[in-house]
């Protein structure tokens, strides 16, 4: 029997999603805690889990032996300090993206992780979803075959009202833009699809709102595998889509356009010769749609905690994507092409962010 995993949301902005995909879960979680300085926004959030606690202050939390898991869904700026003090209180951590400001803090959250034997999972909700399962299952099958192109699109609407909340649209709150907080996710899931990347070269600018950081971006990537994908990116579009399409010799697949669900369902495979359409419709027939979003990454999570790992979003995916924004701003701000992966040598590996910020 698996066993019950007790938990505390610290933060009820985007902490209640995070409380939806817990309660779809309620043989693997209990969530004992909310914790928030908005003590209506964390006490009616506290309020739909049976049992849960209210709290404004972490330090309860902290103390309490019976938590296990500590899931920090704060603004960026206090991702790395909250996390670190979650560990030392030998919890296991969840982490909203971005993990962290810069691939020196991914390195620093890892070691003390490692000290404190403890896990921590950055958010990655997006992985978990029927049309991933059906692309999965085709790759393992053999039948996409070595990947050639793909696009990826981040249209979003984001008006002036946006950047209201205080800690939005500034770089030493918000530490990016549209690259950090919108793109992070789609940049994670072709790395799923194509592997890793090997070179980016990219292009950002502030054409939306007048904010300090980036809201539109135009990226080349290189993969590994040799392939190649561009990633288009905005938060001016008149409505919010996503869209992924991956291009590979022996078929195209090609995603709907829920800008916050592109891994589940609406897919699209299309064989190309010799692969048969047929072939491709026995595999999609075979595959059971999983759970999506929060309650499937959730649900990992819980399983690599039981020592069951394997499907869970590691450290080391988190720190890949940090690198790669990296390596996004500093193509942007040098005009070259930058290689992957980044280690201590390279001149944005402690921060990227502007002087003065």
């Amino acid at each position: 029997m698996s066993a019950l995993t007790t938990v505390a949301i610290v933060g009820a902005g985007i902490g209640a999603e995070h409380m939806r995909g817990y309660l779809a879960l309620p043989d693997r979680f209990r969530v004992a805690y909310v914790c928030d300085l908005d003590a209506a926004r964390g006490g009616a959030l506290a309020a739909t889990g049976p049992g849960t606690a209210f709290t404004t202050d972490l330090e309860d939390v902290l103390a309490d032996g019976t938590v296990d898991l500590v899931d920090i869904c704060l603004p960026p700026h206090l991702h790395l300090s909250q996390s670190l003090r979650a560990l030392e209180a030998g919890k296991h951590v969840i982490c909203e993206k971005p993990l962290v400001a810069s691939v020196a803090e991914a390195d620093t959250l890892a070691a003390r992780a490692q000290a404190a034997g403890r896990q921590v999972f950055p958010i990655f909700q997006y992985r978990y979803g029927l049309g991933f399962a059906q692309l999965a299952a085709l790759i393992d099958a053999g039948l996409a075959g070595t990947p050639l192109v793909g696009t990826l699109e981040t249209h979003w609407n984001r008006p002036a009202a946006y950047y209201d909340v205080p800690w939005r649209g500034k770089w030493a709150t918000e530490r990016g833009g549209a690259v950090l907080g919108h793109a992070i996710h789609i940049h994670d899931l072709v790395s799923l699809g194509f592997g890793p990347i090997a070179s980016v070269y990219a292009e950002v600018d502030t054409r939306v709102n007048a904010i300090e950081v980036e809201d539109c971006a135009a990226i080349v990537l290189r993969m590994a595998s040799g392939a190649l994908v561009t990633s288009s990116v905005t938060l001016g579009a008149a409505d919010d889509t996503s869209r992924l399409r991956f291009v590979y010799a022996g078929l195209t697949a090609e995603s709907g356009s829920n800008p916050y669900a592109p891994a589940d369902g609406g897919w699209t495979f299309t064989a190309r010769a010799p692969v048969t359409q047929a072939q491709v419709d026995a595999v999609l027939a075979g595959v059971t749609a999983p759970k999506g979003r929060f309650a499937g990454y959730l649900e990992a999570v819980a399983d690599a905690l039981d020592g069951r790992p394997g499907r869970e979003v590691t450290l080391d995916a988190g720190r890949q994507s940090i690198a790669l924004v990296t390596a996004i701003y500093h193509s942007a701000r040098t005009g070259t092409r930058v290689s992957l992966p980044l280690g201590p040598d390279h001149p944005l590996y402690d921060s990227w962010l502007p002087d003065g910020a």
